[in-house]
């Protein structure tokens, strides 16, 4: 578990960071799976590197978990790693399958047109891990595959509005173009930096329909399952408080640094998380005002 606990620790995620709430052996498995798609990701977004040679790699990433999904020895030292916790908590190859997929949209696309491309997108890269995510926190209740979808959407969708000015620094732009052209917004705009009430209606837009994905989320999660989602639980609560972030600041991602939560910040949503959970408090802390 050395590689996969070493690149966990570096990333400082708040992925990572709900880690925190889980016992040791799902932890171990946790930093395993994130450690495959920290690697995977990284590759897709190594721009220094030719596309081809990147879509090389991330295909002999593929051959490798399909390797280790059907029982052979991988050669790969983080999916060597990964392999006990895919046997013991049966993670299907279908979903690395589909998360590489998206990590793979990244090597071919720039823009989105409209917000149905978007959120296959956000779907591959962020729902997806989810899914992945909930097999080895554990839980009874089907309807959590609902739970781990529709999160996914919204923490991507956050991540989307927050990334704006990075994003465009390396010429792409998640935000669908059919609202861009609704909201008459050009791409030459977000490219150069340039804020407006504008976009600050478009980027509103975009919110509102993470709203919508949060609230699916916190309707969705069933109740027998709300203490082994613990970790996914806070994964929505900081980046709900990020997103009212981004709304206090009119969605201005130009002119000032990444939007973050302090540290004093994430630890109170640690804390809180966990006591609502272990004291049964257990409405979720996102979704509504």
């Amino acid at each position: 578990m050395q590689l996969s606990e070493s690149i966990t620790r570096k990333s400082a995620s708040n992925l990572a960071l709900a880690f925190i709430l889980l016992p040791k052996p799902k932890r171990e498995g946790m930093a395993a799976l994130y450690a495959f798609c920290r690697a995977v990701d990284d590759i897709a977004d190594e721009e220094s590197r030719p596309v081809d040679e990147r879509r090389a790699c991330l295909a002999a990433w593929r051959a490798d978990i399909q390797t280790a999904c059907s029982g052979q020895v991988p050669q790969l030292g983080v999916v060597r790693e990964l392999q006990p916790f895919i046997a013991r908590h049966k993670l299907p190859y279908s979903l690395f399958q589909e998360l590489l997929r998206g990590v793979e949209m990244d090597l071919d696309i720039k823009r989105y047109r409209t917000h149905e491309e978007l959120e296959q997108y956000c779907y591959r890269v962020a729902s997806v891990v989810g899914l992945l995510s909930i097999e080895i926190f554990g839980f009874r209740d089907p309807k959590c595959h609902d739970y781990a979808v529709h999160l996914g959407k919204a923490l991507q969708l956050t991540n989307i509005l927050r990334d704006v000015r990075s994003d465009a620094e390396r010429d792409r732009i998640y935000l669908p173009l059919s609202e861009l052209e609704r909201f008459q917004v050009k791409p030459a705009e977000i490219l150069r930096g340039q804020y407006s009430e504008r976009f600050y209606h478009l980027a509103e837009n975009v919110a509102q329909r993470a709203h919508c994905f949060y609230l699916q989320a916190r309707e969705a999660l069933p109740a027998i399952d709300r203490r082994s989602m613990a970790p996914a639980e806070l994964m929505g609560s900081v980046y709900w408080r990020l997103l009212e972030k981004l709304e206090r600041r009119r969605f201005n991602v130009f002119d000032s640094g990444p939007t973050r939560l302090s540290k004093g910040q994430k630890l109170f949503l640690i804390f809180r998380t966990w006591y609502r959970v272990w004291t049964g408090a257990l409405v979720p802390n996102y979704g509504v005002r």
